[in-house]
């Protein structure tokens, strides 16, 4: 069958003190792909997001302190190695990813156009419209990567996006620990794995605010581009 529909499919949703949010994410889910698992990996979290996500039904996995979204997503996928599931679906838990959105990651990777499948929002002019900041970190990653993977790359900082049974494999052996996501394409490409861009839909946060300042999105461009050389000059196993 195509679009994933006869394969194993793991949504995994990383969370850190999204209890505004995550009945709303985890319940849009399963209105929309009753038939995927869902787990959330609770990233230390304070308030009541594992609570919530349990009482929905999800599979929860408590990270005994906060750990970051690198430690988180490795959670992920290492439970998704080991329970065998053929394709593995990051969906943020602050409500920014659409859960009718998901069909389209995993059309392409289930039907084996590429081993990564990002969720891109600005392949097509939609109406997300990030902070100044964040525009900026975004085109800078976006024309660096595209320079190093040698094709168009438009949203290197997206989180959302699938996977297939051997990146997921791979990540569950080697994923990066801070920032992961421009770093992890890096780690895909050397590795020989094929990466395509899937226009999407997205949303602002449905509530709470992002841990995101200028500060940090200066700190981010630093730290990830000198993580990206490091990565460029190290080999990988595979």
């Amino acid at each position: 069958m195509k679009n994933g529909e006869s394969k194993k499919v793991l949504i995994i949703i990383p969370a850190f003190n999204e209890e505004q949010n995550i009945e709303y994410v985890i319940s849009c889910v399963k209105k929309e792909l009753p038939y995927y698992d869902i787990l959330v990996v609770n990233d230390g979290s304070w308030d009541r997001t594992g609570h919530i996500a349990r009482e929905l039904g999800a599979i929860v996995i408590d990270l005994p302190y906060n750990l970051g979204i690198g430690a988180t997503m490795q959670t992920g996928y290492r439970y998704a190695s080991r329970n065998n599931y053929h394709i593995a679906i990051q969906v943020d838990g602050d409500g920014q990813h659409p859960a009718n959105q998901i069909k389209k990651l995993v059309q392409v990777v289930g039907d084996g156009m590429a081993d990564m499948a990002v969720g891109s929002r600005f392949i097509v002019n939609g109406g997300y419209k990030p902070t100044m900041s964040r525009l900026i970190g975004m085109r800078y990653f976006s024309g660096l990567l595209s320079l190093i993977l040698r094709q168009r790359l438009t949203d290197t900082t997206s989180g959302f996006r699938a996977v297939n049974k051997g990146v997921i494999d791979f990540f569950s052996r080697t994923y990066p620990e801070d920032y992961p996501e421009v770093e992890a394409l890096v780690l895909l490409h050397k590795s020989g794995f094929k990466i395509r861009e899937v226009s999407v839909d997205m949303k602002d946060r449905e509530g709470g605010q992002s841990s995101i300042t200028p500060f940090r999105s200066l700190y981010y461009m630093i730290k990830v581009s000198l993580a990206i050389f490091v990565e460029m000059l190290r080999k990988i196993n595979k």
